[in-house]
């Protein structure tokens, strides 16, 4: 039977690739998904703990979550697009070029 320490065990494990991935930051693409782990993350522990007490906030809460993920995303996407636009490249170090 699957408990919560498993639901919870899971979401620490996607937390933590997120972080890493984030931490390491190769490419802004690399980026942008880690920040998409760490969003899951946070939605499964959102949805575990909801189903645990029995009160459907927590999930209610989570799709708030999924709906500012997905602009992010759109956002994102816009900025790398963009980005290679201008450097023909999506590493971090040339976005930091840009600043003004």
């Amino acid at each position: 039977m699957i408990t919560l320490a498993h639901f919870v065990g899971l979401s620490f494990v996607v937390f933590t690739i997120g972080v890493v991935g984030v931490l390491v930051r190769r490419n802004l693409l690399t980026v942008l998904m880690s920040i998409e782990l760490i969003l899951n993350a946070v939605n499964i522990n959102l949805v575990a703990f909801s189903r645990q007490l029995g009160d459907l906030t927590g999930q209610v809460f989570s799709v708030f979550v999924i709906i500012v993920a997905a602009g992010e995303a759109a956002i994102g996407l816009a900025i790398v697009l963009s980005l290679y636009r201008l450097k023909s490249s999506v590493n971090l170090e040339d976005a930091a070029e840009m600043r003004g």
